[in-house]
């Protein structure tokens, strides 16, 4: 399947969360930024992948979905210090790289 997408490999992996033949388009929010749908859904599919053990690919994604998910504000309702606290892996793991994006995006 081709997608139209500004993110091609983040609408690639969020395909995993929807049944064969579907897609997850991307849309337009108010402010005129376009977000790739199913980012939320597959960060919690990752998260359990990663709790899991798996790695590698699982990291990647977690990582090529923090701009979006920075974009739709997931971390203004919970703080990045809130995803790094406590005893799950994966969530820890994407608390630390929204913690890298936001120091990178200061530079």
């Amino acid at each position: 399947m081709t997608f139209k997408s500004n993110n091609p490999e983040l609408a690639q992996a969020n395909q995993k969360v929807v049944a064969e033949g579907e897609y997850l388009p991307e849309v337009q929010l108010k402010d005129g930024s376009r977000v790739q749908t199913g980012t939320v859904a597959t960060m919690l599919v990752n998260i359990q992948r990663y709790n899991a053990g798996e790695r590698g690919g699982v990291e990647q994604e977690l990582q090529l979905a923090i701009p979006t998910l920075v974009k739709v504000g997931l971390f203004d309702l919970f703080q990045v210090d809130e995803w790094i606290s406590g005893s799950n892996l994966g969530r820890r793991y994407v608390g630390l790289c929204a913690q890298a994006y936001f120091r990178d995006s200061e530079k």
